[in-house]
């Protein structure tokens, strides 16, 4: 059997694809913890599947035909994410002109995804523990108490348990999350995985794009094999889609693939014949283009992957013409 699908086919989701013992492993946990009510913690890096892994525990779940909300918190304003999660009241503050209903309200019944849990605020920390253990809160700026029926599936790219250690997330809340864990490999760890992969995105994408293509050449594969795939499975998909968007024939060829795995064997880091100068203007493309391609053009993840604030980013991008 060369696929794994968890979802069904009505989900409207891809599947999770993969002949390797620790995708199979994945597929077995997702498969006891699905039926339960327990919540569940995701761990993984960025673009191994974890809302993929969500969607298949809830569309496998006795809440499959009740609504499946998913929340990036990183994504949200910390003035924000307490009225986001949690809905408010008219006049609770500067712009509320009306009453807004929250995420757990509408996740009523159903099952809710707090992505990137990690960068949840601590005391938005402490509202959420609350849900967690009392299955109620009150919106922002109200008295009354809400209750709700809600099943949780917290995502997250860091190890919490190293946040917990560095004060910056909750001991009590992690231990409530942590209920049953699931941990995503990365693809450099499944490279038995990839030719399925890339398979598969080449008929998604070559079917959208009403190409024929009918797979990749030797050469192409091995330099994705080679390849060490810091975006995982996200930056799979957007090299493949890369691809089919400038090949000419109906096979992809080396050339096509995006940058850093286009044919050039050495890294442009490692070309001793180029001025130092030359060399690092080139090795800082590179780490961008990669750190662009992990975050799925996300700029202000890539700059916090480099490291660097979002403005001296925007410069870089700017300067290498990206």
């Amino acid at each position: 059997m060369r696929r794994t699908a968890l979802l069904p086919a009505n989900a409207g989701l891809p599947n999770l694809i993969g002949q390797s013992e620790k995708i199979h492993d994945v597929c077995r946990r997702i498969g006891q913890v699905a039926p339960t009510e327990s919540t569940v913690l995701i761990q993984g890096e960025s673009g191994t599947g974890k809302e993929l892994a969500a969607a298949a525990i809830h569309f496998h779940s006795r809440r499959a035909d009740q609504p499946f909300i998913k929340v990036n918190c990183a994504a949200l304003p910390e003035s924000l994410i307490e009225s986001e999660l949690f809905g408010h009241v008219r006049g609770a503050f500067t712009g509320a002109i009306r009453d807004r209903k929250g995420r757990f309200a509408e996740a009523d019944g159903g099952t809710i995804l707090l992505d990137e849990i990690g960068s949840m605020p601590l005391a938005s920390q402490a509202k959420l523990l609350r849900v967690l253990q009392e299955k109620e809160f009150e919106p922002v700026g109200a008295s009354a108490t809400i209750k709700i029926d809600v099943r949780v599936i917290a995502s997250c790219n860091l190890d919490l348990a190293t946040a917990v250690r560095a004060g910056i997330f909750r001991e009590d809340l992690f231990y409530r999350l942590n209920v049953f864990s699931i941990l995503l490999p990365p693809l450099r760890e499944r490279k038995e995985d990839l030719p399925l992969l890339a398979e598969h995105f080449i008929h998604q994408y070559a079917h959208l794009s009403h190409r024929q293509i009918f797979g990749m050449t030797p050469e192409a594969l091995q330099l994705m094999l080679a390849y060490h795939w810091p975006g995982n499975v996200r930056e799979l998909e957007n090299a493949i889609e890369h691809a089919l968007i400038v090949e000419q024939t109906n096979t992809i060829q080396p050339a096509s693939l995006p940058l850093p795995l286009n044919g050039h064997l050495t890294s442009p880091c490692q070309d001793e014949f180029l001025p130092l100068r030359e060399r690092l203007r080139r090795c800082e493309k590179l780490a961008i283009e990669e750190a662009l391609a992990q975050s799925r053009g996300l700029k202000c993840r890539a700059a916090q992957l480099l490291g660097i604030h979002p403005k001296n980013f925007s410069h870089l991008l700017h300067k290498h013409g990206l």
